[in-house]
């Protein structure tokens, strides 16, 4: 099943033209890396595929619904030091607008589960401010995970990590990969990091320069 269309798409801001003819197609349970140098319209076309961007020109075709899209952007972590615990915030992946915050027992066992395939349970009554910042992107990643998304998508979700906490992180997305069949698309500088786990790479320049296996795009 085709998960995701993306059609000639153009986007635009500032009279600077970022992203044009864009059109690929990911499957259910595909791993796809976006790779690119900074500016090459990573960001830009995640943005636009969950709706925080518009698009000048094409389309893009979700086949499955929104609520089944988990988002996670390019975050500084140390800007996450607020009154809550990573518990609050991972619960409220599934708290509806305008609602007093009200779970159901399935909500409390999909709960139970993430912390435990993130391997957080020992921080969940921590404060956000407290932790580390791969304990913190840990939090994040429980908090779209919740929601049990058809699609997970990441932009840049390393960035500010040190080595190992970077190499974990990408094993739990593979694993969600391989043991969930999620499907994930992830912007990504790290791409030596995930290549037991051999994504599709689509490489960015504005354009489409290269989609493809990842043995295929390093002889690019």
């Amino acid at each position: 099943m085709t998960v995701l269309e993306v059609e000639n798409l153009k986007v635009s801001y500032s009279n600077h033209t970022a992203l044009e003819n864009i059109n690929f197609k990911v499957n259910e349970g595909e791993y796809v890396c976006l790779v690119g140098e900074n500016g090459s319209g990573k960001s830009t076309l995640v943005k636009t595929i969950v709706g925080l961007l518009k698009q000048d020109e094409g389309k893009i075709n979700l086949n499955i619904s929104l609520d089944e899209v988990a988002y996670l952007s390019q975050t500084n972590l140390k800007d996450l030091d607020f009154p809550a615990t990573s518990k609050e915030i991972i619960m409220s992946g599934v708290q509806k607008h305008k609602k007093l915050p009200f779970y159901t027992k399935q909500d409390k066992k999909d709960y139970e589960e993430v912390i435990k395939k993130l391997k957080i349970g020992d921080i969940q009554n921590r404060r956000i401010g407290d932790l580390s910042g791969g304990q913190k992107q840990r939090v994040l990643i429980g908090r779209a995970l919740i929601r049990n998304p058809k699609l997970l998508i990441l932009d840049e979700p390393t960035t500010g990590l040190d080595y190992n906490i970077t190499k974990e992180l990408y094993k739990i997305l593979e694993n969600l990969n391989k043991e969930n069949n999620m499907t994930i698309i992830l912007a990504t500088h790290d791409i030596d990091e995930i290549n037991e786990t051999k994504p599709r790479i689509i490489y960015l320049a504005k354009t489409i320069k290269y989609d493809g296996n990842l043995e295929g795009w390093k002889g690019f």
